[in-house]
């Protein structure tokens, strides 16, 4: 798995945090403009109908349909993208680190859904808990960079695992709970599109306006067929392929690169752009297209057309005693609180989950708070689970009103929190110094500069990082020196353990290195005989390389390097340090050169 940290310009503005500010502005002027002398306006321009027909074919809705049935298609085909890419390729692939915010994901649907049934008992509402179970990641991610807590990024990546499961919770809910009855013809046509839109990966070109042209298609048919028409969004995106960049078109799109600065024409462009889409998943690369059109218009102008709550007197005096409006409340801002930070803290107590480093137990708190912002799913599941306007506008308060409490809870629980458990930094560090007698060591033991990489044999881009470090070498000669330690990711590389024992074997031959060279070139032949044929070719001493290879020792001197890298919250390769810090960023020659660099600069400065 590649890890490329691109730097962010400081004077961009945080995307999470403009999202969340256009989405606050519109849902302001939603509610300055339904509570305006102009407030019938409001319901009237979203009532506008709108017609679309050619011949004698006609098809009529309103405005607001437009944002909720067909804009809001897109925001879920983007929850779908990162559905599938999680369960594919992200965290969700690895149980272990999964569980935790899985499971509270999982308890922070459920808990919040039993609160507002019990509540609602006996109003005749109790059937729209639906509309209490979901967080607004959007939100979510714009008000802990609003509330810029030190670290955010392991309490970021723990929400948004959470968030993902969330959303799983919330599209099955949708689709089971809060569809109208099924017609079997349209449904049959709708299955029928989705085994095509399966097949699109197979065709050679066109591929993008295939999923177009099916995925309109499908919206029409699941409508058709009585099911929410915004699911047809997820199935979509459930159907696109994900993958993680290949070495073999990453090594094909440099190779062009070079022709073309060699010899810039219009043939070596095209295909250069072509090797380079082909490199990324159509899922990334879709999701990167849209997602700045989904959370800076898409989603404001929903919050503009469903934020618009009359809140009068009547409106106010009525929320004060309604078990639909406390329902809301209580179940987003206490159900998801306890529903998170119980189930994490149960689990960690019976010993089945583990936080990752750096994060305790009142940042999981105060993101569980913050998780109790629903805005989104919640105001867009208002009208489809309520009929009637007067419950629909108790509904909507009780959402704002939870979603201010929520935010102003996660800020206090986290800036407390902070004070008095002051957060540390996990990973900026080396964990451990370079030791001559223990870590292999390429260049002079006393070097001036040091590169230690964290690394496995099975991963593309440490061999394509092995080329970069061939050219700082050239750069610095005898005063830079290279140091490798094992970090085998055993989910998407299940060779890179044995790849790992086998360099330690060669190493207790003194042929380290070139076992390592050996392994980076045949990346994708690691079986257990290509290994040892790799050995005899090398001419180490066969009977030796096979005491060592299994050995309590090699697997003890790789387990020794997995908990270094545990204990720093490393979890892709390469992963470099420059000295005894931390290098982000890319790690191309150039990069790698600048950073040494400037950490003699550093070094001298302090």
């Amino acid at each position: 798995m590649a890890q490329v940290t691109v730097q962010r310009d400081r004077r961009r503005p945080d995307p999470d945090r403009l999202s969340a500010g256009l989405m606050l502005t519109a849902t302001v002027a939603a509610i300055l403009w339904a509570n305006s002398p102009w407030g019938a306006a409001y319901e009237d321009v979203w009532a506008t109908p709108l017609i679309v027909g050619v011949g004698d074919i006609r098809i009529t809705f309103t405005l607001h349909a437009l944002v909720n049935d067909g804009l809001m298609t897109l925001f879920f085909f983007l929850v779908g993208l990162e559905v599938k890419r999680e369960l594919t390729i992200g965290d969700l692939t690895d149980r272990a680190r999964a569980i935790v915010p899985i499971t509270a994901a999982i308890a922070g649907l459920g808990v919040p859904a039993l609160i507002f049934v019990l509540i609602t008992a006996g109003s005749g509402a109790a059937h729209a808990w639906g509309i209490v179970i979901s967080t607004d990641t959007a939100f979510l991610l714009g008000a802990l960079a609003v509330i810029g807590p030190k670290f955010p990024a392991r309490l970021r990546l723990f929400l948004l695992t959470l968030a993902v499961v969330d959303d799983i919770g919330a599209l099955l809910v949708i689709g089971l709970f809060y569809s109208d009855g099924l017609a079997v013809i349209p449904l049959v046509i709708a299955l029928a599109l989705m085994g095509a839109l399966a097949l699109v990966r197979f065709l050679p070109f066109g591929r993008g306006f295939a999923y177009t042209a099916l995925g309109i298609a499908l919206w029409a048919a699941t409508s058709e067929a009585g099911i929410h028409p915004t699911l047809a969004g997820v199935a979509v995106a459930l159907l696109i392929p994900v993958f993680a960049p290949r070495r073999t078109q990453v090594e094909q799109t440099e190779e062009l690169s070079r022709a073309f600065r060699e010899s810039p024409n219009t043939a070596y462009a095209t295909a250069l752009r072509r090797s380079v889409d082909a490199a990324i998943s159509i899922n990334e690369r879709t999701d990167a297209a849209w997602r700045p059109y989904v959370s800076f218009i898409v989603l404001p102008v929903f919050a503009l057309a469903n934020a618009g709550v009359h809140l009068n007197v009547a409106t106010l005096r009525d929320a004060v005693t309604s078990p639909i409006t406390w329902g809301v409340v209580i179940a987003l801002v206490l159900g998801k609180f306890v529903g998170i930070t119980g189930a994490t803290w149960l689990l960690r107590a019976a010993g089945r989950g583990q936080l990752a480093p750096g994060l305790g137990m009142h940042r999981i708190a105060g993101g569980a708070a913050l998780s109790g912002i629903g805005f989104t799913i919640s105001l867009f599941l208002v009208p489809i689970a309520l009929s009637d306007p007067e419950a629909q506008d108790l509904a909507r308060v009780g959402v704002l009103s939870a979603s201010v409490i929520a935010f102003v809870l996660g800020w206090a629980i986290l800036k407390i929190g902070d004070r008095v458990w002051s957060p540390q930094a996990v990973g900026a560090q080396l964990n451990r110094p370079v030791d001559p007698a223990r870590d292999h060591i390429k260049g002079p033991v006393d070097a001036e500069f040091t590169i230690v990489e964290y690394g496995d044999f099975e991963c593309p881009f440490c061999g394509r990082a092995t080329g970069s470090i061939d050219e700082v070498f050239t750069y610095f000669g005898d005063r830079v020196r290279w140091v490798w330690r094992h970090l085998p990711l055993d989910q998407p590389h299940p060779h890179a353990q044995q790849a790992a024992q086998a360099a330690e074997a060669a190493g207790r031959q003194d042929r380290f290195y070139p076992m390592a060279r050996t392994l980076f070139a045949n990346a994708e032949r690691l079986e257990t005989e290509d290994l040892f044929r790799y050995a005899a070719e090398l001419g180490l001493d066969q009977e030796r390389f096979a005491a060592d290879f299994g050995s309590v020792a090699t697997l003890r001197r790789i387990q020794d390097d997995r908990l270094d890298a545990e204990l720093m919250d490393l979890n892709s390769t390469p992963t470099f340090f420059i000295g005894d810090r931390r290098h982000k960023g890319p790690y191309d020659s150039a990069s790698l050169i600048r950073a040494l660099e400037a950490s003699r600069r550093t070094d001298t400065a302090g």
